[in-house]
């Protein structure tokens, strides 16, 4: 009997302890509203991965390396047209397809051993990517394909100097992506290449 009349003077004490102190808690969590997507949060990368000087180092020195052999100075394969008609919150789901593509069929295949940092840099990209398997579109994929499918297109008519082209253009693929999925973006693409 003791014990509940202790509790019951006490109650009204933690009232307002849940009330001020609780409650501010509970309304401010990081839980998802309700509707709201979880799909974004799956469709991003911490700002940290592009800051390591290490890696960051070693993607511009090939690219610019590489960029010195590229003969053709027309064409661009990753730039602002692979986001026409992209959604933002599609856009870095659409860099992680990039990604995956150059990495595949560009950085693991017999240019690995024709540059230095090749492997080391597909490793950071394929890490990225990996990163990113749970991040998914959303709405139609009919212009996310089509934007993918222009770039393959585009670099196989430039033939051998395509792999040349998106070794190049590594630079601008990794401010791409940091860009698209990071929430404290940097400009990408500022740096216009002849």
């Amino acid at each position: 009997m003791a014990s509940l009349q202790t509790l019951s003077k006490s109650f009204p004490g933690w009232v307002f302890f849940c009330c001020c102190c609780c409650l501010p808690l509970l309304l401010t969590s990081s839980l998802p509203l309700k509707g709201a997507s979880i799909a974004h949060h799956a469709c991003s990368l911490r700002k940290i991965n592009f800051q390591q000087p290490y890696i960051r180092n070693r993607t511009y020195t090939l690219a610019k390396m590489v960029h010195a052999s590229d003969k053709d100075t027309d064409n661009r394969l990753i730039g602002q047209q692979l986001f026409v008609n992209i959604r933002e919150n599609n856009r870095c789901y659409l860099m992680k397809r990039v990604v995956e593509f150059v990495v595949k069929d560009v950085l693991l295949t017999e240019v690995k051993n024709e540059y230095p940092y090749v492997e080391e840099v597909a490793q950071f990209l394929a890490s990225l990517t990996s990163e990113l398997s749970s991040c998914k579109f959303s709405g139609k994929k009919e212009h996310i394909e089509k934007n993918l499918e222009q770039m393959r297109k585009k670099m196989e008519q430039l033939g051998e100097n395509g792999k040349t082209k998106a070794i190049g253009e590594l630079d601008l693929l990794f401010d791409y992506m940091e860009n698209a999925c990071t929430d404290a973006p940097k400009k990408a693409g500022n740096k216009k290449k002849n």
